[in-house]
This record gives C-alpha cells, structure tokens and sequence, in this order.
C-alpha cells in the first residue's frame, strides 16, 4: 500500500529531519512537528517544492492536551494521514538517586508519556479512517533495561514497545497496521558524546530506518547489522552475561 501523507514528530532535527528529508525525495505530502518551530519552518522551506506538500505545527509532545489537536489540524491541512511515525524524543538521564529525578521524569514524560498521547491522536484519525500505518520509534535501549544514566531512557523506550506490542495484537488483520522500530546507535545529537563503532552514519541510519518502515514488519532492528545479533543476545542470553554488554 502506498502511504503518501506522511506525520512526523520531532522532525526538526536528527532522525526526523531526516526521515523528512527521505519522504520529500520521494514526493510524498508531510506533516511535520516539532518544539522548535523556527527550524520546522526552516525544513519547510527547504522541502517546499520537491513534489509533495510541506504542512508545520509547533508541538511539545509533554502538553498533551495540545497533540491531538495539532494532529487534527495537520490531517484537515494534507486531507487525511496515511502514516504517523512517533519520533519526539529525549535522551536525559541520571543514575537513580542521584539528585537529578527531574532529569529521569522528564525523560519519562516526554519518551512514554508524550508518546502515548501521540498514539492516541493517532489511533483516533486511524479508527475513524478504518486505515493507517502507525509506526513508534522505539531503540534497542527498550529490549533490556540499562544501567546508570540510561535506566529511565531504557524504561521508557520499553514502555513504548510494550505499547506497541498491544496495539499489533488487538489490531491483526485488520487494516490499521503498528510497526516497532529499534535503531541502535546512529550519529544524531541524542547520540553526541557516545563513542562507540557501533555508530552508523545519519544518512546509512535513516535510508535503514525508512526501509524498515516502509516493509511495515511488526517489529523492526535498524541498522540489521550488527543490531540483529546484539538484539538476540540481549533478549536470550542470561543477565551475568548481558550485563557485560551494556
């Protein structure tokens, strides 16, 4: 199926500005959100004219009351969504009981709690449209929990596959497809500062990222490799030896 109006939040920067970039080149229509409205209108103008339209709503995903309502506006403005791809994210984190909770809930907030009211606006437009291909861009942080200043950001990021994982069992067979997507470490600003070979390049991470949504797998690894391997050790091998690993 061909989904040609496309919603992305947090698409000022990093992952979803690039994703928008990706879907411009190929003609599609985009919503885009984010906090920073000046960058959003910036993209906007760089994406204007490359085939599709280029709809903007400034949007913080933690003001929840405001999601579904930018959602409704962005939806009128490209005549209905045929794909949301939950993206808004942040990656604060302290070790717990350090001091710095508001730096965890924040996290928390913003990663499962803004998420959820994005799948909410979402999966309202979808159900009212018996369509749509809701796609939640989880990380390998959420396939086992992670130690230090990465505990809150892996919980949430679990918190969102689980919801995902949900969606995908009350909605089989019907057409409203979920797809859970898992990038391991690809060079953006959440990911400055990690020194890592792991790392992919933006442009190899997001032409991964798209491919995997674009298949709409229930459950997606980006890039494959190595976090096809890394996903199986973490999910089955024992935790004396997992924990080496993280």
């Amino acid at each position: 199926m061909t989904r040609n109006k496309i919603l992305i939040t947090g698409a000022s920067s990093g992952l979803g500005e690039g994703m928008a970039k990706a879907y411009a080149a190929q003609g599609s229509d985009l919503a885009l959100c984010a906090r920073r409205i000046d960058r959003l209108e910036d993209l906007q103008t760089e994406l204007s004219g490359r085939g599709g339209r280029v709809a903007v709503a400034q949007l913080d995903v933690t003001d929840t009351a405001s999601v579904p309502i930018a959602f409704r506006r962005l939806r009128d403005d490209l005549g209905g969504l045929d794909r949301v791809i939950v993206n808004a994210g942040l990656g604060k984190g302290a070790p717990l009981g350090t001091g710095k909770a508001h730096a965890n809930i924040e996290t928390v907030q913003t990663n499962l709690i803004g998420a959820l009211a994005q799948i909410e606006a979402a999966m309202e437009i979808f159900r009212a449209q018996d369509a749509g291909h809701l796609v939640l861009i989880s990380s390998m942080s959420a396939v086992r929990g992670l130690p230090k200043a990465q505990a809150a950001y892996s919980a949430s990021k679990a918190g969102l596959s689980a919801l995902g994982e949900g969606l995908q069992a009350e909605l089989a067979g019907s057409p409203i497809k979920v797809s859970v997507i898992l990038p391991g470490y690809i060079s953006t600003d959440i990911n400055a500062g990690v020194k890592t070979k792991l790392m992919a390049d933006r442009d190899s991470g997001v032409q991964a990222l798209v491919a995997a949504i674009e298949s709409e797998r229930a459950r997606a690894v980006v890039p494959r490799w190595p976090w096809t391997g890394i996903d199986l050790a973490l999910r089955h091998l024992p935790a004396g030896i997992t924990r080496r690993l993280l």
